[in-house]
C-alpha cells in the first residue's frame, strides 16, 4: 500500500513539470493560462482566436498546446512564428495600428490640368487605407488579425467597419469617434494603370490620445508582428513601436503617408521600414525610375537608417 501511495503522489519535480504545462481552458467564456508571457495569457486574444485558429467545436472545454520556446526565441529570431512551417498552434496575432478610409476611386483618362474639369469614366466608394488594406489581407490569410485604429460615427465608418468584420478582422480596438469625419481619400486611376491619391486624414489624424490606453498597448505586447504606416500620427507610431520593441515584437513601417521625414526616433524601433519607389526616391533624394536607379536609392536609404532600422525592402 505505500508503495502504491508513492507512485500516486507527484514528486517536486513532477509538480514542477506540471506547472509549466502550457495548457490553455476555456471555462465559462474565460480563458487562462498557467503560463506567463504569451499571447495565450491575455483573456481576449486567447478567448477569440483560440477558436479560430483551431477550428474548434463549442466544447464547453478546449485546450491548445504551443511552443514554450517561442519568447525566449524571438530575442534572436523575432520572425521565427510566421515561418512557412509554423504550427497555427503557436500563432500569436498579428496587430495593425494604423489608417482606415472610405476610398472614392475615379478612373480617368489623364489628370485635370489646372483650372480644368473632365469627366471621370466610373466611380465607387470602397472601404482602405494603408492599414485597414493590410489587416484584411491577415483575416482573408486566417490569420488572427486585430485592428487598432480610428473611425467617425458616420456611414463611412461603417463602411469601413462592415469591411473590416468581412475579412475577418477582430476589432475589439477600433474607436468610433462622434465629433469627428471617417478619413477618406479620393484615388484617381488612369488608363495606363498609374494612380494618384488625396486623403484626408479625417479621424485618422484627429483626437488621438496623448498616451495610448493600456488595454492597447496590452495587444501590442502579444503581438507576433506590428504593421504600421504613417497616415495616423508619428506620435502614436512611436509608442507603439517603443511599446512593441520592448517586447521584442518585430515592426514593419509602411513609408507611405505624410509627406514629411520619417522622425529618427521612430526609426530606431522599426525592424523593416518599406518604402515604394516614389517614396524612396522622396526619402532618398534620387530618382528610381529604373531598377538600377531603385537599386542604389536602397543602398542609400539602407546607409541613412542602418543605425537604426534593420532591413530595408523596396516594395516597387
Amino acid at each position: 500500500m505505500t508503495h502504491q501511495s508513492q507512485q500516486e503522489k507527484p514528486t517536486t519535480k513532477e509538480e514542477e513539470k506540471a506547472k509549466q504545462n502550457l495548457t490553455l481552458k476555456k471555462k465559462g467564456g474565460i480563458s487562462t493560462l498557467s503560463a506567463p508571457k504569451h499571447w495565450h495569457n491575455h483573456p481576449t486574444l486567447a478567448s477569440q482566436n483560440n477558436s479560430r485558429i483551431l477550428n474548434q467545436t463549442n466544447d464547453k472545454i478546449s485546450s491548445v498546446q504551443f511552443n514554450p520556446a517561442f519568447r525566449s526565441s524571438r530575442k534572436e529570431n523575432p520572425f521565427s512564428c510566421f515561418a512557412l512551417d509554423a504550427s497555427r498552434e503557436s500563432m500569436p496575432p498579428l496587430v495593425v495600428v494604423g489608417s482606415a478610409n472610405a476610398d472614392i476611386y475615379v478612373e480617368i483618362d489623364r489628370l485635370p490640368k489646372e483650372g480644368e474639369t473632365i469627366s471621370a469614366k466610373t466611380g465607387q466608394t470602397l472601404a482602405g487605407g494603408k492599414g485597414a488594406n493590410q489587416a484584411v489581407c491577415g483575416g482573408k490569410l486566417a490569420y488572427p488579425t486585430y485592428f487598432l485604429g480610428q473611425v467617425g460615427d458616420d456611414a463611412h465608418g461603417k463602411l469601413i467597419t462592415e469591411a473590416l468584420e468581412g475579412g475577418g478582422v477582430f476589432l475589439d480596438y477600433l474607436s468610433r469617434l462622434d465629433d469627428v469625419p471617417s478619413g477618406h481619400a479620393v484615388v484617381m486611376l488612369q488608363a495606363g494603370g498609374q494612380n494618384s491619391i488625396i486623403i484626408v486624414g479625417g479621424a485618422n489624424m484627429a483626437c488621438w490620445p496623448e498616451t495610448l490606453p493600456e488595454e492597447d498597448l496590452e495587444v501590442v505586447k502579444y503581438a507576433g508582428i506590428v504593421l504600421l504606416q504613417r497616415e495616423i500620427p508619428d506620435s502614436v507610431n512611436i509608442q507603439v513601436a517603443k511599446v512593441a520593441r520592448n517586447a521584442h515584437v518585430p515592426v514593419i513601417l509602411d513609408a507611405g503617408g505624410v509627406d514629411a521625414p520619417i522622425p529618427i526616433e521612430l526609426l530606431s524601433f522599426v525592424d523593416i521600414l518599406s518604402p515604394n519607389e516614389t517614396e524612396l526616391a522622396r526619402l532618398t533624394n534620387m530618382p528610381t525610375e529604373t531598377f538600377e536607379q531603385i537599386s542604389q536609392a536602397v543602398k542609400k536609404c539602407y546607409k541613412m537608417v542602418s543605425d537604426s532600422c534593420t532591413r530595408v525592402f523596396s516594395n516597387s
